[in-house]
């Protein structure tokens, strides 16, 4: 599965829209990714976390023990690339602002970890995520996400595996192009909806 052929996985699930977008990153973009639409689809879900757990393993050196994801976003492709590695998956949630294993979820030391992330924009999620597991002394082997919107560029500290890679334009809110800040700024994504 290439990048066109996930962008067609989201275009099917009407998941690919068009309009002024505020991020969870706080940039501010034309377009959004509403996975949750994806997510909906147990059968296209599966197809992508499938295609994405065989680039995993012709990716990685060393197989992963356990998955774990940030929730909300994660959780879903986590358990169902969890589903597809036959390996157990459990969430960080937030906590106080900080990404904490909750719910009776523990790493041992070394335990070797694969996250997996929905979409990456600026990776800052992808690092608060990994810091909170290495915190345990896991070992976070690489990351996985269904889409990297930062075109290759975001940071999250581990190898990142991307399904599909593109770079949407996202901007500074104090810098936005004409045309973008002519429309209405909406805010789809979860973070921040725990205030």
């Amino acid at each position: 599965m290439d990048t066109q052929d996930v962008l067609e996985e989201f275009r099917g699930a009407g998941a690919l829209l068009e309009g002024h977008f505020i991020l969870s990153s706080g940039l501010r973009s034309p377009v959004f990714l509403q996975k949750a639409r994806v997510f909906a689809d147990a059968e296209r879900t599966a197809r992508l976390c499938a295609a994405l757990a065989d680039k995993v393993r012709a990716t990685v050196t060393e197989m992963p023990d356990v998955i774990v994801s940030p929730a909300v976003g994660g959780i879903v492709p986590g358990y169902e690339m969890g589903r597809q590695m036959k390996l157990p998956a459990i969430y960080v949630e937030r906590e106080d602002g900080e990404f904490r294993l909750r719910r009776g979820f523990e790493l041992a030391e070394g335990e070797k970890v694969l996250v997996v992330e929905d979409i990456v924009t600026t990776g800052l999620s992808s690092r608060e995520c990994i810091d909170s597991i290495k915190a345990t002394g896991a070992r976070v082997l690489a990351e996985a996400c269904l889409i990297d919107r930062s075109g290759g560029k975001a940071d999250v500290g581990v190898p990142l595996i991307a399904l599909a890679t593109v770079e949407f334009p996202a901007y500074p809110a104090d810098d936005l192009p004409p045309e973008l800040a002519a429309v209405p700024a909406i805010k789809p994504g979860s973070r921040g909806l725990q205030k």
